[in-house]
């Protein structure tokens, strides 16, 4: 049987780095107009689409030249607002499509975000996903009281503990306990609310959830670890991951280090989708397609270039010098703990740890990267239907795909909706109704598994 992909729309920079000045973006509407969310939030659903994704940052980054004048000037990783009040507004003018929310457990603390996420479910009627990220860039560390990194394995660490302490929390009040008995008077049964009594290394918890039990019981988890010990950690709690989709051949490689992850986790590696991050523009004929794909070029000039990457990578690459090692300068970054998947780590897959580079030839290619063009599948429908149903097959058709912050907003989501989506229908790869009437139900996810169960006691 042919199976279906999924297609979730990344909202997280679709006003950045100079995509809303692009043709096909709207005039007279800016970034945060909750009206522009409605029409962008209609359209998705309109194609049936899973879900509206949300990325988050809360710094402007400033290690471009040791300051904040280039993302500012640019757009370069900002503005940002918190989306869960937008959520809320827009899971009420629309029925099926789900929301994903962003929250760092490295700044966060767990049982806030498990209440807000909670009342997000009840709100938009289990319709929530939250992606749990680890956060490794400086100036969102300045922001909570924090004057260096925290170690990367370390991160992962704590993560794990804020979702041992969320999952339990979610559990602490049984499906069933809430009476609201008009003739007794009893609001609830007390023996169908617990205590968690956590102890960690991060988080002392006492528990009971003071909310009433969610729609889904928990929403969605989704992580993008995609670092050896970030693929361990998505591995124990994820139930859908988010990765990028450079090439077919590190797409399986990445579904392949995933599946023997969650096989140690105890997980059956089948019930956990990747959704894979990619760009497209989709056209009636590929000339109209490339030639909408080539209007990045020019779109940003090296200082914005350079203020996106030197924020990913925790360090300022305005001090490169005309020649470096690849692998000298990854050590760099290593050592002052930022993620070791950046554009330096991609460098290093690419070339080789030892391999020299010029530094016009590092900031064309972090312009390829920062602007999308290097991963931005451009074509006819049917040519994007074929390269999508590839890359599905290549990596164990489970999942699909995260269109990310389309290129022109509204046009190039409508062009999807209009063009790829009926394609891929035609074809069998995607649904033409919504499946039941939570966001667990239209991704085929089961349902939380509510057992109780003892949190690890993670002190020292």
């Amino acid at each position: 049987m042919t199976k279906h992909m999924g297609l979730a729309l990344d909202l997280s920079f679709s006003h950045m780095e100079g995509r809303w000045r692009l043709p096909g973006s709207w005039v007279g509407r800016q970034f945060p107009d909750l009206s522009m969310y409605r029409e962008i939030a209609s359209i998705a659903e309109r194609g049936r689409m899973d879900m509206i994704f949300f990325g988050d940052g809360t710094g402007i980054p400033s290690a471009w030249e040791n300051s904040r004048d280039a993302a500012i000037r640019w757009g370069a990783g900002w503005p940002r607002q918190d989306m869960s009040p937008f959520i809320a507004a827009l899971s009420q003018v629309t029925t099926n499509i789900g929301f994903g929310l962003t929250y760092s457990s490295t700044y966060m603390h767990p049982f806030y975000v498990a209440r807000l996420l909670n009342s997000l479910d009840h709100v938009t009627g289990g319709r929530m996903a939250f992606n749990v990220v680890t956060s490794s860039r400086p100036a969102d560390a300045a922001n909570y009281g924090f004057g260096q990194l925290m170690d990367h394995d370390e991160r992962y660490v704590r993560m794990e503990e804020f979702m041992d302490v969320c999952q339990a929390l979610w559990r602490s009040v049984d499906e069933d306990a809430m009476l609201w008995d008009r003739a007794t008077g009893h609001v609830a049964d007390p023996g169908k609310i617990r205590a968690i009594d956590h102890h960690g290394k991060y988080f002392d918890v006492a528990g009971p959830l003071n909310s009433v039990p969610s729609p889904q019981g928990a929403p969605v988890i989704l992580q993008a670890g995609g670092s050896p010990r970030g693929i361990a950690a998505s591995a124990r709690f994820a139930d859908v991951i988010f990765a990028g989709a450079h090439d077919k051949a590190s797409m399986s490689k990445h579904r392949s280090a995933l599946d023997a992850a969650l096989v140690l986790a105890g997980r059956d590696p089948s019930d956990v989708g990747i959704f894979w991050d990619i760009q497209l523009v989709v056209a009636e004929t590929p000339e109209d397609a490339i030639a909408r794909k080539n209007q990045l070029f020019g779109l940003l000039p090296i200082e914005a270039v350079g203020a996106h990457v030197s924020a990913n990578a925790g360090m300022d690459f305005s001090t490169l010098p005309p020649k470096f090692v690849l692998g000298e300068l990854h050590e760099r970054i290593m050592a002052s703990n930022a993620s070791p998947k950046g554009i330096v780590g991609a460098l290093i897959d690419e070339h080789g740890a030892d391999y020299e580079m010029s530094r016009d030839d590092f900031f064309e290619y972090a312009w390829r990267q920062a602007s999308g063009y290097d991963h931005t599948v451009a074509g006819s429908y049917t040519e994007v239907a074929d390269e999508l149903e590839a890359m599905f097959e290549a990596s164990g058709e489970r999942g699909g795909f995260m269109v990310a912050h389309p290129q022109a907003t509204p046009r190039d989501l409508v062009d999807v909706v209009g063009l790829l989506i009926p394609e891929l229908r035609r074809r069998g790869r995607f649904r033409t109704e919504y499946e039941g009437s939570t966001l667990r139900d239209t991704l085929g996810i089961g349902p939380f598994d509510r057992t109780p169960r003892a949190t690890p006691s993670l002190v020292g």
